[in-house]
């Protein structure tokens, strides 16, 4: 059992942050007479045994909570802030040490929503969701089963790992809770009701009135996980895909090239299939890991990005569809992929780093498979690639194995799939190897080069440097008056060219 929870499960210890924490807002409740409820997905986590990094806590009471809140925050040095006046919702952070690390912990405090605690659960969005804890009784130190208020059944289907809903008008209250259940199901690994299939169905249009950045919140959840691909061709088969990633659609049913089997969507979905193995296929290697964990924006990971960048990565290709010589084409998809794209991660309202990053994959996707076209990969083409694609390098080259994979038309064969994968796994190894080496000095700047030649400052400046730095990594020059007498030969070139 993780650390998290062995403070939260029975028996608590009495040194834990999270017990001590507890047990000054049941002090606090117990002075004003108040009874306070443990709600929501804390309690679900607890069943599960299921660790959150950085808590976060939902209480209940009748009345009153803002004001208990303003009180508690006082009183616990916390951020405070309501949320929602009218329904009398607040939120409380707090800082909480754990031997050598400190959690940031966030307490949300809302007013019943309704008459009794049964009526505010009725509420609530999903059975598994809808339990209760009456705090006196979890500090009294009694079993935790035993004491969970559960009138939907919802320990019954964490048993059964089902997403059910608790009231038919479920999705009309909040559609936003359409994708909640894939997420939730997506990170559980649980299966969605039939009855709750049927309703999002019925329920589904209403999504389009979510704001992008709650809709963008519950698909990175999704994205997010080993099982992205199933939920995401769930949310399709429903016609939920559609409603959330409009632009996606254009990609259904357009017919490929003889090198393909499926149309453009199914490719596209194929393809984050496929990328989900290959992660699956590298979690032995820790460089890999670590690059598809590290965090882009906003606590959101690489290997999300990735996964979104993999489906979009043809859906230029409608837009570029051409008949050439009795063949279909699809010239310049990748830059007009790009467009698109840039106009769904603005709805999404991702961050210029996420985008840069996401335009970058979609942008060069096809380079890799030039480079396999070759036996060998020249130093040259080496740096130049890794020169365009920058940090991306890797997420490129994996997306490139994906897609390639998820090609296998009559015209594809065996042989060039696996030549493919070898260029692309030895880059990969290179670009590890890349970022580990101490990056060689230049041989010459930019004062001293204008001042040698007698530049103004001027984007040819840049650009003389941007190629000797590409000689010197392939070894064509290695002191500075090698690297004096090639920009000196750039420099006649680039006279002798001028209209």
């Amino acid at each position: 059992m993780n650390n998290y929870l062995k403070s939260l499960v029975m028996p608590l210890s009495k040194s834990s942050p999270s017990y001590r924490l507890l047990r000054e807002i049941y002090r606090l409740a117990r002075h004003k007479k108040i009874r306070l409820f443990i709600v929501g997905g804390v309690l679900r986590d607890m069943l599960l045994l299921r660790q959150k990094e950085n808590p976060d806590i939902d209480f209940c009471l009748q009345n009153g909570a803002i004001n208990f809140g303003r009180l508690l925050a006082r009183k616990m040095r916390a951020g405070f802030v309501v949320l929602d006046k009218e329904r009398g919702y607040c939120r409380l952070v707090k800082s909480i040490k754990d031997k050598a690390y400190t959690k940031v912990c966030t307490l949300d405090f809302t007013d019943f929503r309704g008459a009794r605690l049964e009526d505010d659960l009725g509420l609530r969005d999903f059975s598994i969701n809808a339990m209760a804890l009456e705090l006196e009784k979890f500090i009294s130190g009694s079993k935790l089963e035993d004491l969970i208020i559960d009138p939907y059944e919802g320990k019954k289907d964490l048993k059964s790992k089902l997403i059910r809903v608790v009231h038919k008008n479920n999705f009309v209250d909040d559609p936003l809770r359409i994708l909640r259940a894939f997420s939730l199901a997506a990170i559980f690994g649980f299966k969605i009701e039939k009855n709750t299939l049927r309703l999002m169905q019925r329920d589904r249009q209403k999504l389009a009135l979510v704001s992008a950045e709650r809709v963008r919140d519950e698909l990175f959840k999704i994205l997010d996980t080993p099982l992205a691909f199933e939920y995401i061709a769930a949310l399709d088969k429903l016609k939920i895909l559609g409603i959330i990633l409009p632009e996606a659609e254009c990609m259904r049913a357009v017919k490929q090239g003889p090198y393909h089997h499926l149309d453009v969507l199914k490719h596209s979905l194929e393809t984050v299939r496929q990328l989900e193995m290959l992660f699956s296929q590298s979690k032995n290697n820790p460089e890999i890991q670590s690059y598809l964990n590290e965090c882009i924006s906003s606590g959101r990971k690489r290997r999300a990005l990735m996964k979104l960048g993999a489906f979009l990565h043809d859906i230029g290709k409608p837009k570029a569809k051409r008949r050439k010589a009795g063949k279909t084409v699809f010239y310049g998809h990748e830059r007009v992929g790009t467009e698109i794209s840039e106009e769904i991660i603005k709805r999404l309202k991702l961050s210029n780093d996420e985008w840069q990053a996401l335009r970058k994959m979609i942008l060069w996707h096809l380079r890799p498979g030039y480079l396999g076209d070759s036996a060998t990969v020249t130093a040259r083409a080496k740096f130049r690639y890794f020169r365009d694609t920058g940090k991306e390098g890797v997420s490129t080259l994996m997306l490139s194995i994906a897609d390639q994979r998820s090609t296998c038309g009559p015209l594809t064969s065996k042989q060039d799939h696996l030549q493919h994968e070898k260029i692309c796994l030895k880059l990969i190894k290179d670009y590890f190897k890349q970022v580990k080496e101490v990056r060689l000095k230049r041989l010459i700047n930019g004062d001293e080069l204008m001042q040698k030649f007698k530049l103004s400052p001027s984007p040819l400046v840049g650009e003389i440097l941007s190629e000797l730095e590409e000689l010197q990594v392939i070894g064509k020059i290695k002191t500075k008056p090698q690297a004096l007498i090639a920009a000196k030969r750039m420099l006649k070139k680039t006279c002798t060219t001028k209209p």
